[in-house]
């Protein structure tokens, strides 16, 4: 059977008829490919570098970007819930190209009744549903939303052929705007104010209906230039909702009629505070403008509650003045208590302001204007001070938005004035967020209609940093890496890459906020360190201040200021859906044999042919692997690297007195084999526990990964006998299963125990 075997398999190589001396065994090759190193650098996935954006990440010498200015005149019918405004924007062709039409912002319309965004929505029909609710899908009459333009004029009050596409509208040209070149040209318009709790809005009203107040929080509320530039010409994406706004710098000089009983603030500089506040409470404001410690109330909870009983007939105009901001928001409300501080930012004042209504209290008065001056201090200490002067903060229940200078913010004790922890806890997170904003986007103004990430990831990096500023412990919600975890390790069909557009993605919160924060942080912590990061972030943030920055500027430039190479991260984190999963897989002990003999014994001649005569002998030490058996017994005996000679005989002939001091004592050799299952790549973070119960952390960089993604080996060598070998033992990496990281498997968690 034996000889029928072999000839079968003879035949198999050789073919029948062939002969057998001239053929040649047939090999069995893989296809080729291309490489898939995951330390290959992203020239592929990344724009080439121009005259417009350098490969350094910065602006280029060609750089460019268009300003569009604006003249607007508001009025708000508090009565009747409506905005009526007309505007003249003088736009700014900064480029080179030559512009037919332009295209403005509507984003009111995405609630008009001629809306595309609700039928883009998956539905399902329910089987109950609460008779307000249904009778809001089924019964009304869709309110009347959305612009009525009724005009849009040149300069000389000529009619402008324009043409509206749902959230967007085409301006076309009387003639070409050639580079260089600007144009002014005027919009009226009108629209009913959205009672944003009712209807959900990101700006709009907030009913009180036992008193028949509104609180006005208005965004969004004019016609706005859409962005033109060198990545991709207009930037005219519809407004679905999700993602947010691409817009250009400008100055604005704004006239904000509203009720005379009104408490207002908004972008920009106040230019008639005499005009609009007592004269008692103007004299509070200029005391709060030298104030740096504590809040200064310029309309107190009394005269709120006073105003909010009466509704004046009369009218009172706000005017305000902005310098190179992208967009304008205000609010205004006969409740709001307004209180303020001083904050010294560099060589200058800031102030720290908020409005809130009585509801509010006493949480806000508390808390609220020190957490915006403590989120100033700490964004602009990472990356420049604060330019503006003023950052404003609104209590508007539901609310969370940012604009230039203003953010509109929840939080509310109960009816009773009940403050629980979370709630406080929640009311100071929001507050901190919106007011970082400012930095991100509205200053270092990236696209948030296509990557949401660039502002809300940042931004809620820098917010676990400013709140752990604030409050040493505090319970921050994201940015340490243990917290996504759950996201990470969930089903792959409802997960998509960072680098996906806004209105693309089913885990908005997750993917846009808490994961590029997440891989942030990870940066910080673990693979730059807090000098090397902190330094070329910074640099990124002063490189695009004022300017439209896109992922890849700033994926360059934390390399170019840092001298670590990030490709391999920028490719997992932030283009795919990888997670991490490091585990131990195996880990074998050795000892050093006592005697030369042992060793020459086992590898018989092979070894022996190696030594020529004891003459040429060169001294070799032995390590062989535990059997299990006296291993303790084995170590007590002395080293030898010959057949007469010991280590210590070694040491004493070669080393003097000064390097025998500093020479390290190994007794324990262990071989630790690392697997991983995750796609991710990440540093492997070791921690050994000894006998004695003292520990020692060693960190291998990521690229310990690069010959081999699915296992790699380090040897350690200890004085002491190691009783336990942990990986990743704080949750530094967002490693999705810490089951396998713990060495021997005794006592091992569930990879979601830190979670319960």
């Amino acid at each position: 059977m034996k000889r029928i075997i072999s000839l079968m398999m003879v035949s198999l190589l050789f073919p029948v008829g062939s002969n057998a001396q001239d053929a040649k065994p047939a090999v069995v090759r893989e296809q080729g490919h291309g490489e898939t190193n995951k330390f290959r650098q992203m020239y592929s996935e990344m724009a080439t570098p121009n005259m417009y954006r350098t490969a350094s990440g910065a602006p280029g010498p060609a750089y460019y970007q268009q300003q569009a200015d604006y003249k607007m005149n508001i009025e708000l019918d508090d009565k009747n819930a409506k905005i009526y405004g007309e505007e003249t924007i003088t736009y700014h062709n900064n480029s080179k190209d030559r512009l037919d039409y332009l295209w403005v912002q509507l984003d009111q319309n995405q609630k008009a009744k001629t809306s595309q965004s609700p039928l883009v929505n998956n539905q399902r029909m329910a089987t109950s549903k609460e008779v307000n609710a249904f009778a809001k899908e089924y019964l009304q009459e869709q309110p009347d939303r959305g612009f009525h333009i009724e005009h849009v004029r040149d300069s000389k009050g000529n009619p402008i052929s324009y043409t509206i596409n749902h959230t967007m509208m085409r301006i076309d040209l009387p003639k070409p705007l050639n580079g260089g070149e600007k144009i002014t040209f005027n919009i009226k318009w009108w629209h009913n104010i959205i009672d944003y709790r009712a209807e959900g809005f990101r700006s709009g009203y907030e009913n009180f209906p036992k008193e028949g107040n509104k609180l006005y929080v208005i965004a969004q509320f004019f016609p706005r230039m859409a962005v033109y530039n060198d990545v991709e010409g207009w930037q005219n994406m519809q407004f679905w909702g999700a993602g947010e706004f691409a817009l250009p710098f400008g100055n604005y000089e704004v006239n904000i009629t509203v009720p005379a009983d009104h408490i207002m603030d908004a972008t920009g500089e106040l230019q008639n505070r005499k005009q609009v506040l007592t004269a008692e409470q103007l004299k509070r404001y200029q005391l709060a403008e030298k104030t740096f410690d504590n809040p200064v109330i310029v309309v107190t909870q009394a005269e709120a509650e006073k105003a909010e009983k009466g509704f004046s007939d009369q009218k009172k105009t706000w005017k305000f003045k902005a310098e190179n901001v992208r967009d304008f928001a205000f609010a205004t409300s006969r409740k709001f208590i307004y209180d303020a501080m001083a904050v010294k930012l560099g060589g200058k004042t800031v102030m720290a302001i908020s409005l809130y209504p009585k509801e509010g209290n006493p949480l806000w008065e508390q808390y609220s204007t020190r957490v915006v001056a403590s989120t100033l201090k700490s964004y602009s200490s990472r990356t420049f001070d604060y330019p503006y002067p003023k950052a404003i903060s609104v209590n508007a229940d539901d609310q969370g938005m940012e604009y230039p200078m203003i953010c509109f913010n929840f939080g509310r004790p109960d009816e009773n004035g009940f403050v629980s922890e979370g709630l406080k806890n929640g009311m100071i997170s929001v507050v901190v967020h919106e007011v970082g904003h400012n930095f991100f986007p509205m200053i270092v103004n990236s696209d948030e209609r296509q990557w949401t990430w660039m502002d809300e990831g940042f931004n809620t990096f820098m917010q676990y940093l400013a709140e752990q500023d604030y409050m040493p412990g505090y319970p921050s919600r994201r940015g340490p890496a243990a917290k996504i975890v759950p996201y990470m390790s969930g089903d792959q069909k409802f997960l998509e890459p960072i680098m996906s557009n806004s209105e693309n993605i089913v885990q908005f919160g997750s993917n846009a906020y808490a994961k590029p924060a997440t891989g942030l942080n990870i940066l910080r912590e673990i693979i730059m360190g807090h000098e090397l990061f902190d330094y070329a972030f910074k640099t990124y943030a002063q490189r695009w201040k004022f300017k439209h920055p896109t992922p890849e500027d700033f994926f360059r430039t934390m390399e170019d200021a840092s001298a670590v190479d990030l490709d391999w991260f920028w490719r997992g984190w932030f283009y795919t859906t990888d997670y991490v999963d490091i585990g131990i897989k195996e880990v074998k002990r050795y000892y050093v044999s006592p005697t030369a003999l042992v060793v020459e014994e086992k590898a018989g001649a092979k070894e022996k042919s190696v030594r020529k005569s004891k003459e040429q002998e060169v001294p070799m030490v032995y390590l062989l692997p535990d059997d299990g058996k006296d291993f303790d017994k084995k170590l007590e005996k002395p080293f030898q690297v010959s057949d007469n000679k010991t280590l210590a005989d070694y040491v004493n002939e070669n080393f003097n007195a000064d390097e025998k001091a500093q020479l390290k004592a190994p007794k324990y050799f262990y071989e630790v084999t690392f697997e991983k299952p995750g796609g991710m790549p990440m540093p492997i973070i070791v921690a050994l526990t000894f006998e004695d119960g003292t520990t020692e952390t060693q960190t291998f960089p990521a690229q310990v990964w690069r010959m081999n993604d699915l296992r790699v080996s380090r040897v350690f060598a200890v004085a002491k006998k190691i009783t336990k070998i942990e990986v990743d033992p704080k949750q530094l990496t967002a490693d999705i299963d810490i089951t396998n990281n713990v060495w021997p498997q005794t006592a091992v968690k569930s990879k979601f125990d830190q979670f319960e």
